[in-house]
């Protein structure tokens, strides 16, 4: 008996492959994301109370995970056709 799935599999397949790993990608640096401002607002405010700062890199890398999650929910595949 072989390994192999049949044939209609194997395209399924290969079609959900690149979406999962743009979806992994994305919740890869979503995590990062999220784990990087739960320290940097207290930081900010334990460090430096009188100013805010943190929204910086808040909106600095909110604007680029943005970007990110349209390309992992495939929106630029859309533009190609």
């Amino acid at each position: 008996m072989s390994d192999l799935p049949p044939e209609g599999e194997v395209e399924e397949r290969d079609e959900a492959g690149p979406a999962k790993r743009r979806l992994r990608g994305f919740l890869n640096h979503l995590i990062i994301y999220f784990s990087a401002m739960i320290l940097l607002v207290p930081i900010n405010f334990l460090l430096t109370p009188g100013r805010v700062w943190f929204v910086f890199p808040l909106v600095a890398w909110g604007a680029p995970l943005a970007i990110h999650a349209a390309f992992a929910m495939g929106l630029f595949d859309r533009l190609k056709r």
